[in-house]
């Protein structure tokens, strides 16, 4: 008879073979990523008369609204350095594309809840199909806005060349955000709800509708505000405006993508923890 010896294994983590794991699921998830993504994207204007209109409808309500109210001297905004119309236009569609990648992650999650429950397979396929829909409804964005600030007698530079890096940063930021609050959200629906009023309170607390100079107090505010180097950064990139803000812009990168990874790491191992909680 044969006699086994069982003896207490390591218990250690090695967190070098996690992220391994990690790594191997996100390589093998991006094909079922780009037909979630393609679902998805097909889902968004089927039924739909304006199309790829919805895409930047809100953004331009809001350009508007603000625009007449400087027209009529309801409120008085100081030199933007271009005609006010082409700077409150970029601040709301490159900000619509932040709100976009902050909502996206927990939206995309909460969607495939019934899916999550019933088939086994890597959730960074969600995460990826996400930042495809985020990176393709950005790419309709750009072009509007880059029409749009022709339309308005803005002629980009050179600097248009660093748009791609300024939109990617974005994207990364607000997706980075969204990840770290997802496995929350999952467990309190109040965290989906408050999503957006946080978003318009922070907008308004960024140089996306106007600049504030004369005010000491707020102009630190709003400097320290992560959000301004990243809006400032693709304005002045689509409108030749001068850099403000870059050194804070590449401070950010590499701090964003550690966040990244943290809250990778951690919806990974939550997500099905709350899955299981929610069909139990």
């Amino acid at each position: 008879m044969q006699i086994k010896i069982y003896k207490p294994s390591n218990s250690k983590v090695k967190f070098r073979d996690i992220f391994k794991d990690m790594w191997f699921d996100l390589k093998n998830s991006r094909d079922l990523a780009w037909r979630l993504s393609v679902r998805e994207f097909k889902g968004q204007y089927r039924q739909s008369l304006l199309g790829a209109f919805w895409a930047f409808i809100t953004p331009l309500m809001s350009a508007l609204v603000w625009i007449f109210l400087n027209a009529t001297g309801a409120v008085k905004i100081s030199d933007t350095g271009i005609p006010y119309p082409a700077y409150v236009f970029t601040g709301t569609m490159l900000w619509s594309i932040l709100t976009e990648s902050v909502n996206m992650p927990l939206k995309i999650t909460t969607g495939a809840k019934g899916m999550l429950g019933k088939i086994n397979f890597p959730k960074e396929s969600l995460l990826v199909s996400g930042f495809y829909n985020v990176a393709l409804n950005s790419l309709i964005k750009i072009v509007l806005i880059i029409i749009g600030v022709l339309a308005l007698g803005v002629t980009p530079n050179f600097q248009l060349f660093f748009l791609p890096i300024a939109i990617i940063g974005i994207i990364l930021f607000g997706f980075t955000i969204g990840l770290l609050v997802t496995p929350i959200g999952m467990l309190y629906t109040d965290v989906g709800r408050a999503l957006p009023m946080f978003m318009q309170l922070l907008m308004y607390l960024s140089p996306v509708v106007y600049t504030i100079k004369d005010d000491e107090i707020l102009s630190k505010i709003i400097n320290l505000n992560p959000t301004t180097a990243l809006i400032t950064t693709g304005r002045s990139s689509l409108t030749g405006l001068p850099f403000e803000n870059m050194s804070y812009f590449m401070i950010m990168i590499p701090i964003m993508l550690m966040l990244l990874l943290i809250g990778w790491f951690f919806y990974r191992f939550s997500i099905p923890i709350f899955v299981e909680r929610s069909s139990g």
